[in-house]
This record gives structure tokens, C-alpha cells and sequence, in this order.
């Protein structure tokens, strides 16, 4: 693999940048690093497979990233973090950037309830018009996470995006979707150590709500 990356901020001269893993014991292990120059960073190396990764600028957890075969291209700027050039980082990529608009649509709708309120239209309708439209949004935003990691099962993106997306969670618990997950999911996905500890987690959390 390489990695060609830039960073617009001329304050990340001279930073450090680490390509890093979550290992057995859910310690982030290093495996490449680079100091950014003028703008502009480069690793090389070599991998047995891909691997799920995440970039981190000195102790800080930038983006997530595949490390694969070919060349990864990394931008790093105030408006944009984006990783792209490999199958996998382009999959990924755009997976996140359908689930930031769906996201932005639910700040929208937001928005727009305040608005027609102070507008004077009836605030039990906005109210109502909020529920309905913030219902669909959610369904589309669980449709796309279920339909990606199950898509996924034959590569490193399952267990990626399943990881970020029970790390967004306040406490492991066993949604709808992360159940619809299981129920497809292969041995090999629900044998990872990280899916077997958040699963056991979340299954306890169910029993003592319950």
C-alpha cells in the first residue's frame, strides 16, 4: 500500500500522523507513521490483508481507514476529512457520506420545526410534521447502516462499521438493527472478539432493563 496525503491547515506541519489498529486486547497498536511536511504526508508498506484502521494525529483519532492494496489518498482540511483511490476506502467513504446527509437532514428538520412555529403556524402540526418526517429519516438512516455491514460480511467493513457504530452509542444495547444484523451475520462476524464483547455487553444491559 501507499498513502499520499495533504492537510490544508499549515498549523499540522511538523505533527505526527499514525496509522494504528485495535489489537487482541483492544489496545491501539501503531503499524506506520509519518510527520506531515508542507502540507503533505507519506507512508508505504505492506500488509498480509486489509485492515481496518483509524488515522490518528498524534493521540487524536482523525478518520477511518482501510489499509489495502493500491494507493490511498488521504485530504485532511477545516471542510472535509476524506480518504479515497482504494475499493474498500471508496465503499467506506461513501457510506459515511450518505449517513453525514441523512444526518444533516434531521438537523434540517429541526430547524424547520422552530421555524414554522415562529412563523405562527400551529405548533402541535409542526409538531406532528417533525414526528412524521424524523420517523422515515430514521428508518432510511437504519435501512443504509443493516443493508452496508450486511453487504459487507465478506471483507474488513463489517466489523468496521459495526464498531463505529456501537462506539456512537451511550451503552451497549441490542437495537433493532444490530439485531437484524445478528440474524444475518456469519460465524466468522459474530466470532470477532470486539462483536462478542459488545453483543455480551448489550445482552446483559437488555436482561437488567428488562
Amino acid at each position: 500500500y501507499k498513502i499520499e496525503g495533504s492537510a490544508s491547515d499549515a498549523g499540522l506541519d511538523g505533527r505526527m500522523l499514525y496509522v494504528k489498529v485495535l489489537d487482541a486486547d483492544r489496545e491501539w497498536k501503531s503499524i506506520d507513521s509519518c510527520e506531515v511536511i508542507h502540507g503533505e504526508f507519506f507512508m508505504k508498506g505492506t500488509a498480509d490483508s486489509a485492515m481496518m484502521t483509524t488515522l490518528f494525529m498524534d493521540e487524536i483519532p482523525v478518520l477511518p481507514m482501510v489499509i489495502e492494496k493500491g494507493t490511498i489518498d488521504i485530504k485532511i482540511s477545516d471542510s472535509e476529512t476524506k480518504v479515497s483511490g482504494t475499493p474498500l476506502n471508496d465503499a467506506l467513504y461513501d457510506f459515511l457520506d450518505k449517513q453525514r446527509a441523512l444526518e444533516t437532514k434531521v438537523s434540517d428538520l429541526l430547524h424547520r420545526e422552530s421555524q414554522m412555529i415562529l412563523n405562527g403556524e400551529n405548533p402541535d402540526e409542526a409538531h406532528d410534521m417533525v414526528n412524521r418526517e424524523g420517523q422515515k429519516l430514521s428508518e432510511e438512516m437504519n435501512k443504509l447502516v443493516v443493508d452496508f455491514i450486511t453487504g459487507n460480511f465478506d471483507n474488513v467493513l463489517s466489523e468496521g462499521v459495526f464498531v463505529l457504530i456501537a462506539g456512537n452509542m451511550p451503552y451497549p444495547v441490542v437495537t433493532p438493527e444490530i439485531r437484524q444484523i445478528m440474524d444475518k451475520a456469519p460465524s466468522s462476524f459474530k466470532d470477532s472478539p470486539i462483536v462478542k464483547e459488545f453483543m455480551a455487553a448489550a445482552e446483559e444491559n437488555m436482561k437488567q432493563m428488562n
